[in-house]
């Protein structure tokens, strides 16, 4: 199946424009690790408490336009602010390179215990990064994770083959795809070809060994994300491939599922699976099999009028449950869906970014959904956050939550392009056992903010939420930093 995509797919994963006002970039998505019951979250500094990475893709570091920063907000009993916090660039001590004009570092991160001393540590990808005359080669920072968190000390994974493809570093996804108790690291850059670097990475980033896979794509495509995640509950983390596209005016969409084996990765079992650019993996109904929530978030015909398969009017969001064998029946949600609040205009992107996580502690994951192209009271592409929750028999509508910045209670004002839900994630960062809701915007005019709303328990509430800015994490809101467009996953 192919399917037309809307999206306007950038060089890389957080190379993004204002165009028409709704931002236009491939964003990733979450990696999980083999257990498929749980969605892992990061734990920079190993107090129990989740942690939250994203981009400031566009920011400016010492004058340098687009060179990038990473900044992460550590949990707290009373959840993240800018108060406890880590904003790091390719200036920071420890870190490889300087920061340069257009390097976009931090634009796609992956987090996992890549040296298995206890603390999750985190790939960052520069994936603009020029390599001597190499323009747009790209490169990978492993930070890593210790008792006072990321602090800059860091080691490069080094690029393969480096004269085929740019843009290395793009997109990543970790996991542990063999089962051998090791966490690896998947790669995406510009051209067909997956790399995996096994797990054991030393001290200097060097891997316990490399493969490359190549799922059946269009020559001259990329993927547009990657997602890790236990499918069959087999113990071995799996692959999903989002929007490899063609060439064509538009851009047509193709997603695998690539299971992992004991030799890791494997095209041999691959199968296509509904589409969607951005992907989520974690048990809903809590049956041991990873389940796979991805969202198309376009329309239902092209620009020319011919009918796009697998789409809703303002986007779809696609769960297709996992079973022993793999991918099992899938099911479809758009806002005219009964029970889940809006309705389906177009535009609206609903399932442009989405999450899972256990928001009442049921063991049943809950799904975020961010509509970034909602108009609410003529304010266009406002943005809005749509929670489903879990149960046993999947995705619910029954209880379903929506917000906006309108909203009683939450900061701010909806105002046009501020579209909320830019990027989502469910974690647990106050250390109760319940996923609060974190949400990115490009609220004032692409500076970007994060949108903090804690679980009470049993929903997402208001109660104790607040925004954090960029100058509250010491990011310059010179150009367009694009503060919280992209969580690390």
């Amino acid at each position: 199946m192919l399917q037309h995509h809307r999206r306007i797919a950038l060089a890389t994963a957080t190379a993004a424009a204002l165009t028409g006002g709704l931002l236009t970039f491939a964003a990733a998505a979450p990696a999980t690790a083999a257990d498929s019951t749980v969605v892992p979250q990061a734990d920079f500094n190993g107090d129990g408490k989740g942690d939250v990475a994203f981009s400031a893709g566009g920011a400016y570091v010492n004058g340098k336009k687009e060179a990038g920063q990473l900044v992460v907000l550590y949990g707290s009993s009373t959840g993240i602010s800018g108060a406890k916090r880590s904003t790091i660039s390719q200036n920071t001590t420890g870190v490889p390179g300087a920061a340069e004009a257009d390097d976009a570092f931090g634009s796609d991160s992956a987090y996992a215990d890549f040296d298995n001393d206890g603390y999750d540590d985190l790939a960052v990808g520069s994936p603009r990064e020029d390599v001597g005359s190499d323009a747009d080669a790209g490169s990978i920072t492993l930070l890593w994770g210790s008792a006072k968190g990321l602090t800059g000390k860091s080691t490069m994974v080094a690029d393969p083959a480096p004269s085929s493809h740019d843009n290395w570093g793009g997109f990543l996804a970790a996991g542990d795809f063999d089962g051998d108790g090791k966490a690896d690291l998947a790669v995406g850059n510009s051209s067909t070809t997956v790399y995996v670097f096994k797990g054991g990475f030393s001290s200097v980033g060097k891997p316990g060994g490399t493969y490359t896979i190549k799922p059946p794509i269009v020559s001259g495509s990329r993927p547009l994300n990657l997602t890790a995640g236990d499918v069959n509950g087999d113990g071995r983390t799996d692959l999903v491939v989002d929007g490899f596209e063609n060439q064509t005016e538009y851009g047509w969409i193709r997603n695998y599922w690539v299971p992992g084996t004991a030799s890791g990765l494997s095209m041999a079992s691959a199968e296509e699976l509904r589409p969607g650019v951005i992907t989520a993996i974690g048990d809903i109904n809590h049956d041991g099999y990873g389940d796979i929530v991805s969202g198309a978030e376009w329309e239902t015909t092209t620009e020319d009028g011919t009918p796009v398969p697998y789409s809703g009017k303002g986007g779809k969001v696609w769960i297709t449950y996992g079973t022993a064998s793999g991918p099992g029946s899938a099911t479809g949600v758009t806002q005219d869906t009964p029970g889940v609040p809006g309705n389906a205009e177009k535009n609206d992107a609903f399932g442009y970014e989405l999450d899972l996580g256990d928001i009442n502690g049921d063991k049943y994951l809950d799904l975020v959904i961010g509509s970034p192209g909602e108009d609410i009271d003529g304010h266009t592409d406002t943005g809005m956050l749509t929670i489903l929750y879990g149960s046993k028999s999947g995705i619910s509508t029954s209880g379903a939550q929506s917000f906006a910045q309108s909203n009683p209670g939450v900061p701010g004002n909806d105002e046009k392009y501020d579209q909320l839900g830019l990027d989502v994630k469910l974690d647990d960062v106050t250390g109760d056992g319940r996923a609060d809701l974190i949400a990115g915007s490009a609220e004032n005019s692409g500076d970007g903010a994060v949108l903090y709303l804690p679980s009470n328990g049993k929903k997402i509430t208001t109660s104790g939420d607040r925004m954090i800015m960029p100058s509250d994490a010491g990011v310059s809101t010179a150009g367009t930093p694009l503060f919280g467009a992209n969580f690390g996953d």
